[in-house]
């Protein structure tokens, strides 16, 4: 069963019409028709979370398929217990598919990654995960970044100086991971390690994303 059936497949069971269905989520009737006849190939976080409330059904069984359809019922005589807090799952990719990013007409197509990471963090944006190549940001001090941590970028997340972020240079086909900085009303990303040079982030630098986790695997 695909992601679209199972998606038709909850909300016939739960009895909605795809207009209270809508309003539930906050989307508009045509995004929720996209969902159950397949044309819509993302579900961002936050849709499939509030689906999942309006139907009953859990979110990562309308997702991936895997695990029940439903939370098992719990006794009306057992007091509730303290629910773990919302987590969310978003592709891992490479450097050569973030620094093309921007050129795709859909954000997560259909076989876009094999591999996926959870996290607590709801994006505002599509996410996704990079695992960090290289010691440009390991610092001898302070704030630091080494290879093989796992970051996760939001594309739509506050651009800011000071913040980690993905960037698209002219010259690369691959995204680079630095901080941004502003000297002067110039941008600059700067690496965290100082054996390396700062570059110019001029009108051809594309900032991509926004470093908003990171993690490593122990």
């Amino acid at each position: 069963m695909n992601r679209h059936q199972r998606i038709a497949r909850a909300i016939e069971a739960s009895g909605k019409k795809k207009g209270e269905i809508a309003a539930l989520c906050g989307v508009a009737n045509s995004a929720v028709t996209q969902w159950i006849s397949g044309e819509s190939k993302s579900l961002r976080p936050e849709n499939l979370y509030a689906l999942a409330r309006a139907t009953g059904f859990r979110a990562e069984w309308l997702a991936i398929g895997e695990g029940p359809q439903r939370e098992a019922q719990v006794d009306a005589n057992v007091a509730d217990i303290h629910q773990p807090r919302m987590s969310f799952r978003y592709p891992v990719i490479s450097w050569v598919s973030a620094g093309s990013w921007e050129e795709a007409v859909e954000p997560y197509p259909e076989g876009f990654s094999d591999r996926y990471e959870i996290s607590d963090y709801d994006s505002k944006g599509p996410a996704f995960w990079l695992e960090v190549k290289g010691d440009s940001m390991t610092a001898p001090s302070g704030l630091s970044v080494p290879e093989g941590m796992m970051i996760l970028i939001d594309t739509e997340a506050e651009v800011l100086p000071g913040k980690l972020v993905i960037a698209k240079l002219p010259a690369s086909n691959e995204a680079t991971f630095k901080k941004l900085v502003e000297d002067g009303g110039v941008r600059y990303l700067k690496p965290l390690n100082p054996a390396y040079k700062m570059i110019e982030c001029g009108p051809d630098c594309r900032i991509i994303g926004v470093a908003v986790r990171m993690t490593a695997r122990l």
